[in-house]
């Protein structure tokens, strides 16, 4: 048979999710949508805060609203498919809303790498070089570096989302995911894909090896700045304006290098290919971190704490 006449034959494709796991798609659905609202409010206050509180108008807290106004994009590119997933057995989605669900996920995924490798650059200055801070971090840098981070995740978006849509799906169409996840769409190809993998494996060294190496020396700078400070209240208040950064930053990469790390986890053919765990991580990346981000911030930063105090009593008084 002419393997012309079988591309493009699929228009649709199937999301497992947890069909596998019926008894557990309710629960799922009410603790995703909980956190799902949680992340709405908890981001969307920080984000006002940065704006509306003329104290938080520095570089941290610039990056720091960029990263919740990303963390929102990122959730609500992917949630509202993963719940509909756990109401509807084999969820179906077109071709064409698979492709802009990959996108605005791959987008953010790969921006916050870069954004995060930026706070890390902003913490470095503020402790190993505070004198030149304000030089170095002023308005004309940090702004074209949040501005970067999301030209560079959204230009490797559109690379890898453009490429893996270019290539024929004539045969399988069953994504064993909640979401459209590359890797697994990739699998479902009747076609070649040495080029996707090639330039992905580019990719993640462009923004998951290099961010975590350059986050990773930076930290060796700054914890040795730290460890040489006289007092030890200089000490922990050095390490308290970075602390929340660091642990943001373990969280996020280590639920990555969790999810890619195993390649097994992304077969989507069958329905018990996939194992429960593999997909409950992928689900923790999706959900969970965006969801501690503005609870470790807020928690951690007497700054925001205030100004969130600030922006109640300011609403009670208009009242």
């Amino acid at each position: 048979m002419d393997n012309s006449n079988q591309t493009s034959t699929v228009v649709r494709f199937i999301l497992l999710g947890l069909s596998a796991h019926p008894n557990l798609e309710k629960m799922f659905f009410v603790l995703i949508l909980l956190m799902y609202l949680v992340i709405l409010l908890g981001n969307g206050v920080l984000i006002l805060v940065t704006i509306l509180d003329s104290r938080l108008h520095t570089p941290m807290y610039f990056f720091l609203g960029n990263l919740s106004f990303l963390d929102v994009c990122y959730t609500t590119s992917s949630v509202p498919l993963i719940l509909d997933s756990f109401l509807t057995p084999r969820k179906t989605i077109p071709f064409s809303a698979c492709a802009v669900q990959m996108f605005l996920s791959f987008a953010m995924g790969a921006t916050e790498c870069v954004l995060l490798g930026m706070m890390a650059f902003d913490r470095y200055v503020a402790i190993c070089n505070p004198l030149r801070y304000p030089e170095v971090m002023s308005k004309a840098a940090y702004v074209p570096m949040a501005a970067s981070s999301w030209m560079a995740g959204i230009t490797n978006s559109v690379v890898q989302t453009s490429q893996a849509m270019r290539l024929p799906f004539c045969g399988d169409n069953i994504i064993n995911h909640f979401t459209c996840e590359i890797l697994a769409v990739l699998k479902l190809a009747c076609a070649d894909i040495s080029i996707n993998v090639i330039s992905m494996v580019v990719a993640n060294m462009i923004f998951l090896v290099i961010p975590v190496l350059f986050i990773f020396v930076s930290y060796i700078f700054i914890l040795t700045t730290i460890l040489r400070i006289p007092s030890a209240e200089g000490r922990k208040k050095a390490f308290s304006t970075c602390s929340a950064h660091l642990t943001v930053v373990v969280i996020f990469y280590g639920t990555i290098l969790s999810m890619y790390g195993k390649p097994k986890s992304k077969d989507p053919l069958g329905t018990d290919k996939q194992d429960l765990p593999d997909k409950l991580t992928s689900l923790f990346y999706g959900v969970v971190t965006p969801m501690l981000n503005p609870i470790i911030y807020s928690l951690r930063n007497k700054d925001v704490k205030a100004a969130v105090r600030n922006l109640v009593s300011q609403k009670h008084l208009t009242e």
